[in-house]
């Protein structure tokens, strides 16, 4: 398999799991601390893995600007989604 169709693949296996799994999820979670919620644990493991998957991510981000534009959104939507969860921690104590 050449590198393009391998990068290409995982791409696609990417997008699907961040459609289908990831943006609902991270949704559901901003919608929650917008109305004043915090991040439970669940939340937070969620947060770990998707530091976690960030590092494997470097080598596409370098190959191909989509991919980095994409990953440059969705870390945006989880920085705010943890700050916001952070003032709503604070306002609560």
């Amino acid at each position: 398999m050449s590198e393009v169709s391998r990068d290409a693949g995982v791409i696609a296996v990417l997008a699907k799991r961040m459609v289908e799994e990831r943006l609902p999820k991270a949704l559901a979670m901003k919608e929650r601390v917008d109305k004043g919620g915090v991040l439970n644990d669940l939340d937070l493991a969620f947060l770990e893995q998707i530091v976690a998957d960030s590092g494997q991510l470097r080598p596409l981000m370098d190959k191909d600007p989509r991919v980095k534009e994409l990953a440059g959104q969705m870390l945006q939507l989880y920085a705010g989604i943890t700050e916001k969860a952070l003032e709503n921690d604070k306002a609560k104590k």
